[in-house]
């Protein structure tokens, strides 16, 4: 089941056919209470929702979202306004796993959200381990030390390269290309930023994550 959160009548009903059509179930929501009733009974396997909404706008719906215990794994597609730039830098850092800009073309949305549910599905029962990080590649969970590690779709995919090469020197440029697709229009920083914040969610066990100077970034071997 998708939600889409859109208080517009005609986006919401295009989207909610567009996506039935694709095959997906999907039901429209006009803001973020009919929203978190809708979560009390049902939880979706992803959520489009858009940044202006009449109340509570949608940078504050993921704010609680992602702050849910309940509700903080569901993978959130942001859709903002052509040139709010700020706006897709707040839903990122906050944890949206997409955004989309509008006005966008039904193609496009569906293609987002297959790509989306396609990095979310669940792929196997494996476990990699790194010392005291133990990910579970079938529930996308990662624990460290024994306690749940809440990540994004993104430092979740990037932790996963790095536990899967330990010992590997990735520069940059190679983990946007694998993390984020070479059809990403960024910056190398973006890396950065969350190998920080990565870094923060893995407490003592962030240092694992070495900066090789120069050239970019490994997980530490032989834990």
């Amino acid at each position: 089941m998708i939600f889409c959160v859109e208080d517009d009548r005609g986006i919401r009903e295009l989207v909610v056919y567009t996506l039935q059509t694709a095959g997906y179930e999907a039901v429209g929501i006009s803001d973020g209470e009919e929203l978190f009733r809708r979560l009390q009974t049902e939880q979706p396997e992803l959520i489009l929702l858009d940044i202006m909404l009449p109340g509570e706008d949608g940078i504050s719906i993921l704010k609680r979202l992602r702050s849910g215990a309940g509700t903080g794994d569901i993978p959130v597609i942001m859709a903002t306004a052509k040139g709010t730039e700020y706006d897709k830098v707040i839903g990122l850092d906050l944890g949206a796993d997409d955004y989309i800009v509008k006005p966008f073309g039904m193609m496009e949305m569906v293609s987002r959200v297959k790509a989306v549910l396609r990095r979310t599905a669940k792929e196997n029962k494996e476990q990699i381990r790194a010392g005291e990080i133990c990910m579970d590649l079938g529930s996308r969970q990662v624990s460290v030390c024994g306690e749940a590690a809440r990540l994004t779709l993104k430092e979740f995919d990037l932790l996963r390269l790095l536990m899967e090469n330990q010992g590997r020197v990735y520069s940059r440029q190679q983990i946007l290309d694998l993390v984020w697709g070479v059809d990403f229009i960024g910056e190398t920083r973006t890396v950065d930023v969350h190998i920080g914040t990565l870094r923060t969610k893995l407490g003592t066990c962030g240092e694992y994550i070495e900066t090789v100077r120069g050239i970019g970034y490994r997980m530490r071997g032989s834990q």
